[in-house]
C-alpha cells in the first residue's frame, strides 16, 4: 500500500469518526433541547413537582455540556480532513448545544447573584394588600405576608425599586396605572376605582408559575403616589423576576 492510499484511507477513517462525533452531539443536543421543554411542560401537566422539573433542566444542561465537547471535537476533525459536511453538522450541533445550555446556565447564575426571595414591592414599610387574589392563592406555597426580614434582603438587593410619582389627580393615576397593567399582558383579576387598587396574574412561560401582581394608587401632595407589589406563589428563589416585573410596569405606567 503506497503512502498516498494510506493517507486517503486514514482521511477517509477519520472524516467517519467526526461524522460519528457530530451526529452524536447533534442528536444528545436535541434531546436535553427536548428535555428542558418537557421540563417546565411536565409541571404545567401536572407530572410532576416543580422541583423535578428544574433538576430535568439542571440535568439537560449539565448533560449538554457533553454535546459542546462532541461538536467541537467533531468540527476540529472535519477541520483536518476536509469533510465540509460533517463540519457544517457539527456547526449546527455546537449551536444547538449553546442555546440548549444557555438559558439554564443563566437562571443558575443568576441564582447566585440574587436574593433568595419572591416578593417585592415598591413600598416595603408599608406594601399593597392583596384582596381579591387571596382566593386564587389557596394552596400556594408561599404566603401573601410581606416579612421584615425580605423588606431588609429588597433593600440590599433592590435599591432602586421605589414608588412612582404622578403629577396628577389619583383618578387619573389610577387610569394610567390600569392602562399600564393591561399593556403589561397581565389577567386582571380585580379593578377596584373605590379603593384605587388593581390586582392581577402574570404567568410564566415555560413553567406556567403564577405571580399575583397588585397596584396601589394613594393621593401625595398635588398629585398622586402608585406602589405595585409582585408576589410568587410557588418557589423560594424568583430569580429575580418579581423585581423585573415591577421595573417594568413602572416604565410602562411612565409612558402611559
Amino acid at each position: 500500500m503506497t503512502e498516498a492510499t494510506t493517507s486517503v484511507a486514514g482521511g477517509g477513517k477519520g472524516a467517519r469518526i467526526a461524522a460519528a462525533l457530530a451526529w452524536t452531539g447533534l442528536g444528545l443536543a436535541l434531546a436535553c433541547g427536548i428535555a428542558e421543554v418537557l421540563a417546565g411542560l411536565g409541571y404545567r401537566w401536572g407530572w410532576w413537582h416543580f422541583r423535578i422539573g428544574i433538576q430535568i433542566m439542571r440535568w439537560s444542561a449539565t448533560t449538554d455540556l457533553a454535546a459542546v465537547a462532541l461538536a467541537l471535537a467533531a468540527a476540529m476533525l472535519a477541520w483536518k480532513y476536509g469533510a465540509r459536511r460533517v463540519l457544517a453538522a457539527s456547526a449546527a450541533g455546537l449551536a444547538l448545544s449553546l442555546i440548549v445550555a444557555g438559558p439554564p446556565l443563566y437562571y443558575w447564575r443568576t441564582v447566585d447573584r440574587v436574593p433568595r426571595i419572591h416578593d417585592i414591592s415598591t413600598d416595603t414599610d408599608n406594601p399593597p394588600r392583596y384582596v381579591a387574589v387571596l382566593a386564587l392563592r389557596k394552596g400556594a406555597e408561599n404566603p401573601a405576608d410581606y416579612s421584615a426580614e425580605v423588606a431588609a434582603q429588597q433593600k440590599q438587593a433592590y435599591p432602586d425599586i421605589a414608588p412612582a410619582t404622578l403629577d396628577v389627580p389619583p383618578a387619573q393615576a389610577f387610569a394610567r396605572a390600569e392602562r399600564a397593567a393591561r399593556a403589561m399582558g397581565w389577567e386582571i383579576v380585580a379593578v377596584a376605582p373605590g379603593d384605587l387598587r388593581i390586582e392581577a396574574t402574570d404567568t410564566t412561560l415555560l413553567f406556567g408559575f403564577k405571580d399575583d401582581i397588585v397596584v396601589r394608587v394613594a393621593p401625595s401632595g398635588n398629585g398622586s403616589r402608585v406602589d405595585v407589589r409582585s408576589l410568587s406563589r410557588v418557589g423560594k428563589s424568583d430569580f429575580g423576576v418579581n423585581a423585573k416585573r415591577v421595573r417594568k410596569f413602572l416604565r410602562q405606567l411612565a409612558g402611559a
